[in-house]
């Protein structure tokens, strides 16, 4: 194992952050798997995870069993960690822009468009060679002019090549699901099964640029962007990638992150990362993969206390109450119903909303939403 530490851009006199990354197996072997826990600071349940995983990573390293090369970034956001206001952690939204740290990564298609349309021809592994060739070079000419864009680059410069990356995530409260693009869902799928996910949402560009679609929306993105030049050549999904929403925000224990850290390290088995006597068996799927537009996003019409009726995990039908909200000085009730049929996947954790606020999700099965498809 190597520990490689990452300097970003200073944003104020003698005060620096770094990232640091810790690698196994061989640099420039295949498959590459990229890993990182906590973008959003304030989700810790990754970091335990990682915590786990880097330990398991150790033991399969020092035995020479780690085939590929694998990265694991447990810290993925400094900047975002040491953000605390009124003693309360504030690591999803970076403080001096108000800019969510899983947003504006670049589109890659459009970067490097140019240089790579006259170089693809009919070899499919020679042109995933010259797309990661262009990428590597695009970042390499990117100079950061804050400390979040060096952060995003220090990410990107440590993943843009991988096979499979994986982000770990987690909601406010939740089950465990998973979000990846529809083209990465055959190939990520036993992961979801390891895991046990309870939702897995689906799309094809699911907007706002988060670093996972980055990396792995540049592949069918390309391939589009080429084919309406008149460029036919065949371009392989070069990196398929996720985000494992880890539950809730408090589901930081150690049961739960030992399980999930093997559900990944077998993982990386099945991917022929790491080396074993047999593969490992993947469960049957606990639930059925959904479109991320039909999952519909519940809201608050009125001010209250929030009384959830809907357990997490619950199957629900169209029509069902999910939640009362409580106006204790007018003392009225206001309900908050089901439009979907499907799984309540995650909800607040708080339990006073003003009005408009999000309530929860509901991982449907038929698409109606459009656009934007993730939150804030």
């Amino acid at each position: 194992m190597q520990r490689i530490d990452h300097p970003l851009l200073s944003p104020s006199l003698g005060s620096q952050k770094t990232v640091s990354s810790f690698h196994f197996g061989t640099a420039g072997a295949r498959p590459k798997i990229y890993i990182q826990a906590s973008l959003h600071a304030e989700e810790l349940p990754g970091m335990l995870v990682a915590h786990h995983l880097r330990a398991m990573l150790d033991v399969a390293d020092g035995a020479g069993l780690i085939q590929g090369e694998i990265i694991l970034v447990p810290v993925a956001n400094p900047i975002g960690l040491a953000q605390r206001l009124d003693h309360k952690p504030m690591g999803r939204f970076e403080l001096d822009t108000s800019e969510n740290f899983n947003r504006h990564y670049p589109k890659f298609s459009d970067a490097i468009f140019e240089a790579v349309k006259g170089k693809l021809h009919g070899d499919a592994q020679a042109n995933v060679q010259q797309i990661r060739q262009a990428m590597g070079e695009h970042l390499r000419g990117w100079q950061p002019s804050t400390e979040l864009q060096s952060l995003r680059r220090a990410l990107l410069s440590l993943s843009f090549d991988a096979d499979f990356m994986l982000d770990l995530h987690c909601d406010c409260e939740g089950v465990l699901h998973f979000y990846t693009e529809e083209t990465c869902w055959p190939q990520l799928s036993p992961l979801a099964h390891l895991l046990g996910s309870r939702a897995i949402l689906l799309a094809r560009n699911s907007g706002s640029g988060p670093i996972d679609e980055s990396l792995s929306g540049v592949w069918w993105q390309l391939a589009e962007s080429l084919a309406k030049v008149g460029i036919q050549v065949p371009i392989p999904q070069g990196c398929c990638s996720t985000t494992i929403e880890l539950r809730g925000e408090l589901d930081v224990r150690h049961e739960l992150a030992k399980p999930d850290a093997q559900a990944i390290y077998a993982f990386l088995q099945h991917c022929k990362a790491i080396r074993c006597d047999s593969p490992p068996v993947i469960p049957a799927a606990l639930c059925e993969a959904t479109p991320l537009a039909g999952s519909e996003t519940l809201h608050a019409t009125s001010p209250g206390v929030v009384v959830f009726a809907a357990d997490l995990g619950q199957t629900l039908a169209k029509g069902d109450l999910v939640a009362e909200i409580i106006d204790p000085v007018a003392g009225t009730t206001s309900q908050v119903i089901s439009g979907v049929s499907g799984v309540f996947y995650a909800r607040i954790r708080d339990r006073y909303i003003t009005a408009g606020g999000e309530i929860g999700k509901i991982a449907g099965s038929t698409p109606f939403r459009t656009g934007e498809l993730l939150g804030a």
